[in-house]
């Protein structure tokens, strides 16, 4: 897999509060569903390649350990909406409702 932050995966992203990281994936889940939306399959599956690198790097932040379970399920459940048959049945709402109180709490910090 391409590296699209590198800075970040070289440690930084370690040093932002979950809540901000959660909004940092929430934002490239956005345009991956935006252009979804508009037909352009290529830009939605390489921001969501972007979403799930930046989804990978909280993972493995050694301060998620307890969330592990939750943030394994959200990527599970992104990658069934948008390469699988969706068996979980969201729909782009239920990812603005997932997301949006992050980016909103991300930018008061």
């Amino acid at each position: 897999m391409t590296t699209h932050h590198p800075s970040l995966a070289a440690g930084r992203w370690r040093d932002f509060p979950l809540v901000v990281q959660l909004g940092n994936i929430g934002s490239e889940v956005e345009r991956a569903l935006n252009w979804k939306a508009r037909g352009n399959e290529e830009r939605s599956l390489r921001a969501l390649e972007r979403g799930l690198e930046l989804l990978s790097l909280t993972i493995a932040d050694p301060k998620h350990r307890r969330r592990l379970k939750e943030l394994t399920r959200l990527r599970e459940v992104l990658l069934d909406y948008f390469l699988g048959d969706n068996l979980y049945r969201s729909t782009p709402e239920s990812w603005h409702s997932y997301f949006h109180p992050f980016g909103i709490a991300a930018n008061r910090d």
